[in-house]
């Protein structure tokens, strides 16, 4: 093992522990919001409770999220200084956006509704989460734009080694960014989704009936998410068969050119043409191979093996199907057995809890299938990942560095399970009564 692969561990790491936060801060401002929202249109005291009580839990992942953000950043010096040489022109823009703007929008807002409980107007202070929810939705929409360049290149030009910017909004509306964006941010619907059901089931178990009201919309949530979440994931795989069909060929298994190719279910169960038609609405597309691929860009690009970890990009994606469509199938259950106000039953409350983990290994497995199949490229025909690392960084700088972050990333995992724990087992705090006037005694009249 040399530095490259040690940095790539490295960033893989730290990336696909930062990502454990931004899906759950993402959909789980929107949960809050809603029930405050709620609050503030009936004026029920349950509903200020809960938003209370899923908002420290917010707030607790929020501040991971920060903290494992910017561990991130120092890699692009560290070790991926060629890299960042390179994108440093186009990356600039959106970057600067997401800090600069919905970042800043994020942060500011949040602390407004952190600490103006008692000091804002009820309708500012709802104003200023859905300000929060908004800013976070925003910073996702510039960073996965910056990502999504990297795997489909526009509105640039290479100058003297390096990419410059040509066309900003052709960055920003890269067809690549158009059906990542809402495919990632339904997907981190569906992780805040099931993490709020797991989370009501268990209150549900130890008998906080207060919980059935976030579970049915928690249950919704997760539905009509699943629906986005199909619907935009066929979009992009229409646009893997355009614009990167070797992570297409990974991902399905398929080493040669094939007229009407097979949908791989699994090693040796496949349905026939299906593959062609998901990929080109035409059942006898021709969907192109691994080993053709390679064929074809080593004459392009030069001698190299251009084919990605095909048996990582191909489970991957089986993993990211399987665990999706498992908890949204378990959120459609949910809502037909608590229909029209049936109670939850004891042994779907208890599934609810096993099935926590299941959406965040799909939604980190879908970014191994976007990250690895797009390999070995970090700019997509344009950068090598392997002229992308620091020039002079030695294996054990980057060793030393990477078992720092991990001890530290061990002592924060640590750190946040003990507390959403707590704060779960708690339960939602009981409000204060509302301070009586003081009785004024008669006075005697003179």
């Amino acid at each position: 093992m040399d530095a490259l692969d040690l940095a790539r561990w490295q960033f893989g790491v730290t990336t696909v522990y930062h990502f454990l936060f931004v899906p759950l801060t993402i959909g789980l401002g929107v949960f809050v919001a809603g029930l405050q929202t709620a609050w503030h249109r009936t004026g029920k005291e349950h509903y200020l409770r809960l938003t209370k009580f899923f908002g420290k839990l917010f707030l607790i992942n929020f501040a991971m999220g920060v903290v494992t953000g910017i561990v991130q950043e120092f890699q692009f010096g560290m070790n991926w200084s060629e890299y960042s040489v390179f994108v440093g022109d186009v990356f600039g823009a959106p970057l600067a956006l997401e800090a600069l703007l919905a970042f800043f929008m994020e942060s500011t807002f949040l602390g407004l509704w952190i600490f103006g409980w008692d000091k804002l107007p009820k309708r500012v202070h709802l104003a200023t989460i859905w300000a929060a929810v908004i800013g976070s939705n925003l910073s996702a929409y510039f960073i996965l734009a910056a990502n999504a360049w990297m795997k489909h290149p526009v509105g640039y030009e290479v100058v003297d080694g390096r990419a410059r910017m040509t066309d900003l909004w052709a960055v920003l509306t890269n067809s690549t960014a158009l059906a990542q964006v809402p495919h990632v941010i339904a997907a981190s619907f569906i992780v805040a989704g099931g993490f709020v059901l797991a989370v009501s089931g268990y209150r549900l178990l130890k008998g906080d009936t207060t919980f059935r009201g976030p579970l049915r919309g928690a249950l919704v949530m997760t539905a009509i998410a699943g629906a986005v979440v199909a619907g935009t994931g066929d979009l992009s795989g229409k646009l893997l068969y355009e614009q990167q069909p070797m992570k297409l060929a990974a991902a399905e298994g398929l080493t040669h050119d094939t007229q009407g190719a097979p949908f791989h279910v699994l090693p040796g169960i496949e349905i026939p043409k299906l593959l062609s038609f998901l990929s080109a609405n035409d059942p006898d597309a021709t969907v192109q191979g691994t080993e053709d691929i390679q064929r074809r860009l080593e004459k392009q690009f030069g001698p190299g093996d251009y084919r990605p970890d095909q048996a990582v990009v191909f489970w991957s994606y089986r993993v990211m199907i399987v665990f999706g469509l498992s908890t949204v199938g378990l959120s459609v259950l949910g809502l037909w057995l608590t229909r029209r106000r049936r109670q939850v039953p004891p042994w779907y409350a208890r599934a609810l809890l096993l099935a926590l983990p299941l959406p965040l290994l799909a939604i980190i497995a879908g970014w191994l299938l976007s990250e690895i199949g797009r390999q070995p490229w970090t700019v997509a025909g344009e950068l090598l990942t392997a002229s992308s690392v620091s020039p002079g960084v030695s294996l054990a700088e980057v060793a030393t560095s990477l078992t720092l972050f991990t001890l530290v990333y061990g002592v924060l995992a640590v750190a946040e399970v003990v507390l959403l724990i707590r704060s779960v087992k708690k339960g939602p705090e009981q409000l204060p009564a509302p301070a009586r006037e003081p009785v004024r005694e008669p006075s005697l009249m003179y």
